[in-house]
């Protein structure tokens, strides 16, 4: 697993345009772009499915564990790992933080989006 470059990081938890394309069953071609919600904790990128496990970005990226994001300008090659579970308190109170004034939150912090929640790594 590689660190994220710094700047990137703070261009994307800056942002709200993540769009995930994690690999389709071939592993080799990306997956129609899909807009998602993402926050910083710890120093990590994470995002979650508004439609939780069924969602189909979701489940491309829990089988094939890696694909791309586009978020803050830039692009980059990433792998997807489940989110710790002791992590869900915080990663709840980044999205309240950073989509406070959205209708949508909360549906992103239900019991629904957490079983749903994705830590995004660079790849090497």
């Amino acid at each position: 697993m590689t660190d994220w470059n710094q700047d990137v990081l703070a261009d994307i938890a800056a942002t709200d345009d993540l769009h995930i394309s994690p690999f389709r069953e071939d592993g080799t071609t990306y997956g129609t772009p899909t807009w998602i919600w993402s926050v910083v904790v710890d120093g990590n990128l994470y995002v979650r499915a508004y439609n939780g496990v069924r969602s189909r970005w979701h489940q491309s990226a829990m089988a094939q564990g890696a694909g791309r994001i586009r978020a803050g300008g830039h692009t980059v090659e990433v792998t997807f790992t489940p989110a710790d579970a002791s992590l869900t308190g915080a990663i709840d109170a980044a999205y309240r933080a950073k989509y406070a004034d959205s209708q949508y939150l909360p549906p992103m912090v239900s019991e629904r989006t957490q079983a749903a929640t994705v830590r995004i790594d660079p790849r090497d």
